[in-house]
């Protein structure tokens, strides 16, 4: 998926694991029910995105664009991972 043009789009259900998200544009996009275990996000636009439903994701804030992005309780851990801490 390198690069590609996905803002406003919906996935349901998907499994992108092992997915390359490197500089893609997915603003807006709505990511329901997806598993993204093993997959890249480097420079990639989720602003706008909604992950809340989603999981097994390791986005790194500092690195892509999350401005308004949606995630869960749950699944928001997948943005502290870049800092080695533990959460109980």
């Amino acid at each position: 998926m390198y690069a590609l043009k996905l803002s406003r789009c919906n996935f349901s259900q998907c499994i992108f694991r092992e997915t390359d998200f490197t500089l893609c544009d997915v603003r807006a996009a709505i990511f329901d029910q997806c598993d993204f275990a093993g997959a890249h996000f480097e420079r990639t636009n989720l602003e706008k995105a909604d992950l809340t439903t989603s999981h097994h994701f390791l986005i790194n804030p500092e690195r892509n664009e999350i401005k308004k992005a949606r995630f869960s309780k749950e699944g928001a851990l997948g943005l502290l991972y870049k800092w080695d801490i533990e959460i109980v």
